[in-house]
């Protein structure tokens, strides 16, 4: 038994060294023809980084004829599959910009604008590849509305405008949570505006009321009218649209405390 392993092994050896030998003649072989026809093969046999070597040698080879468009996305295909995004989304937008009338063109814009969505990191991190990833998708349905990845993009675009909302509703949070009332207020209100039907809509709103609240409350005399009615303000729309909310019964009480401060007279229900 252990001379038939020793066999089997011996085997798999000699046909890795045999494989490897064929690829490095390849490699060092002037017939591009031939290195075009084995790197479709070894694209084929999923083997994507000896496929896209390949493609790499030949590509100034055979720019300028009916081969390049091809040559140069399965080049930026087989980035793709090695999973380095950086360079196979460089690829096919250079792709596109290039070759507008290959039959690749459509699979290539697509999968430009996807390169971009996997390289959105996590919710905490800076989401520019996210943005960009979003402007391409949009960009690829413009040009093509009736493609059959459409409902996917229409996926992807959701869960990335998910992702900013997220982003947004944190960043402004933070300030809140560190009781810096005054960048807050700006980070809460450029997040309302940016996405106004964000689902953190209830909380952010509540977080403007305290947020001036409780910077009126810190703030000098002088300044504490206009702020202690900006609290007023908040107040009112916070309570117009959710009048039923858990937080109604402390957004009261900042309400009630300014209100004593501008000696108002106006009440609202217990």
């Amino acid at each position: 038994m252990r001379d038939y392993l020793k066999f089997c092994f011996a085997g798999i050896v000699v046909v890795f060294i045999v494989s490897c030998s064929g690829y490095e003649r390849i490699l060092k072989s002037n017939d591009y023809k031939l290195k075009y026809k084995e790197a479709l093969r070894y694209y084929d046999k999923g083997d994507f980084t000896r496929s896209g070597t390949l493609f790499d040698q030949i590509s100034p080879v055979f720019r300028g004829t009916n081969q390049a468009d091809t040559i140069y996305f399965y080049q930026a295909m087989s980035y793709y599959y090695q999973r380095d995004y950086i360079l196979a989304g460089h690829y096919f937008h250079t792709f596109t910009r290039t070759y507008g009338g290959s039959p690749f063109v459509e699979e290539a814009e697509y999968m430009g604008a996807y390169c971009y969505y996997m390289q959105s990191p996590r919710t905490s991190l800076d989401q520019t590849n996210t943005v960009q990833a979003i402007q391409a998708f949009q960009l690829y349905l413009i040009k093509y509305p009736e493609s059959k990845k459409k409902e996917e993009v229409k996926k992807y675009l959701n869960e990335m405008r998910d992702k900013l909302v997220e982003k947004s509703y944190m960043s402004a949070k933070l300030y809140f949570d560190l009781e810096d009332y005054k960048a807050s207020i700006v980070a809460l209100n450029n997040s309302l505006f940016k996405f106004p039907d964000t689902k953190y809509r209830e909380e952010i709103m509540f977080m403007l009321v305290k947020s001036s609240y409780m910077l009126a409350s810190k703030s000098i005399i002088k300044k504490q009218k206009e702020r202690f009615q900006d609290t007023i303000d908040e107040y009112y729309s916070f309570a117009s649209e959710f009048p039923e909310s858990n937080f109604m019964k402390e957004a009261k009480r900042f309400y009630r405390d300014a209100a004593d401060f501008l000696g108002d007279d106006m009440n609202t229900d217990d």
